[in-house]
């Protein structure tokens, strides 16, 4: 089996300079030899290499898959590239593709290919679809930290108590989301005045959810916010690793729940029927139980259970309502109110 390629998100601009030109080239058009399908993933490398190889293998297409650091920034580079980017767009979560889609960079997806999925799970024009669901957490390590100092809501983290105590990944996809989310619920000033809250209090900036995670089993932070499955996936490989999920109270925004999806870019028209066999393959009953076996996230098709009890079903999470059209269009401006509250550096 081939080895799929990881890729620095800046090198992308300078393909020329890679080994994996001619397919790169191919892939947009300028050569008959090239990969079947290409796809950007901002999706981490060893939860999605093992579906490709699957996909591969039963397809019997050829697959290129890029990985780069952060669906933020690959949407970014996607929108950049214009006519010479991917065929297919798979995110971390819905903000990244929703500011694809805003600046119409996606196609409709057949409905054949997302007959499973309800209506809540995909957008209403099809321009994309949720392959899993996670929630945001409050990660926190249990030799440091009592049942009673655990907050109701994640406004509590600026308060002294937290001070110097909470880990966050300002630049992540999943961060951004739940800013925008914040936006939405609460508005830009008291927004902005949690963001410098945050800062203030001493936060710590790290690059990812893995990284939180490590600086809160290490005690070098007592507190972190990520998405649920890193913690459960962890106590798999590390039972004994003194670190748990927690939920914030019923509709509070710290534990929302987010989508990965996958999109169908306009510069994959001519590789269409490759790219819908894809997604109908992340929407079948196998790549849904994967999801929630192995990566420890929730599945969006209906009938398939997932591999932990750590926390409740999706349907008896008390979240509140993501605005998914305004993940998109608020994207570019979150990431500044993000940079503007000191957070990040």
């Amino acid at each position: 089996m081939k080895t799929f390629r990881s890729i620095p998100f800046r090198s992308l601009v300078a393909v020329t300079s890679l080994a994996v030109t001619a397919s790169f080239f191919a892939a947009c058009g300028s050569d008959e030899s090239g990969p079947d399908l290409v796809v950007y993933s901002g999706r981490k490398e060893e939860l999605i290499v093992p579906l490709m190889e699957r996909f591969e293998k039963e397809s019997g297409l050829d697959v290129e898959v890029r990985f780069g650091p952060d669906s933020a920034e690959f949407a970014l580079q996607i929108d950049s590239e214009g006519d010479r980017g991917p065929d297919v767009f798979i995110s971390q979560s819905p903000g990244a593709m929703g500011f694809l889609d805003e600046q119409g960079r996606l196609v409709a997806i057949d409905e054949s290919s997302i007959a499973g999925v309800p209506d809540e799970y995909h957008a209403a024009d099809n321009h994309w679809v949720g392959t899993s669901a996670r929630v945001r957490v409050l990660v926190y390590n249990t030799d440091n930290v009592t049942a009673d100092e655990l907050p109701e809501s994640v406004f509590d983290l600026t308060q002294d108590a937290f001070k110097g105590r909470v880990g966050v990944a300002p630049d992540n996809s999943s961060f951004i989301d739940f800013v925008t989310t914040l936006r939405d619920l609460e508005g830009d000033d008291a927004t902005g005045a949690f963001l410098e809250g945050l800062a203030a209090n001493g936060a710590r900036d790290y690059a990812d959810n893995h990284a939180i995670l490590e600086a809160v089993a290490r005690g070098e932070v007592d507190f972190g916010l990520i998405n649920h499955y890193y913690n459960e996936q962890a106590l798999l490989e590390v039972p004994d690793q003194p670190t748990a999920n927690h939920l914030f109270a019923d509709g509070d925004p710290g534990s929302m729940i987010l989508m990965t999806t996958v999109g169908i870019l306009k510069t994959g028209e001519d590789h269409r029927d490759a790219a819908e066999k894809l997604i109908s393959f992340m929407l079948n009953e196998e790549s849904q139980t994967y999801f929630a076996t192995e990566t420890l996230e929730y599945p969006l098709v209906g009938g398939i259970e997932r591999g932990l009890d750590g926390l409740p079903a999706l349907n008896e999470i008390h979240a509140p309502t993501i605005d998914l059209a305004s993940l998109g269009a608020k994207f570019k401006t979150t990431q500044k109110l993000i940079s503007d509250s000191g957070l990040i550096g």
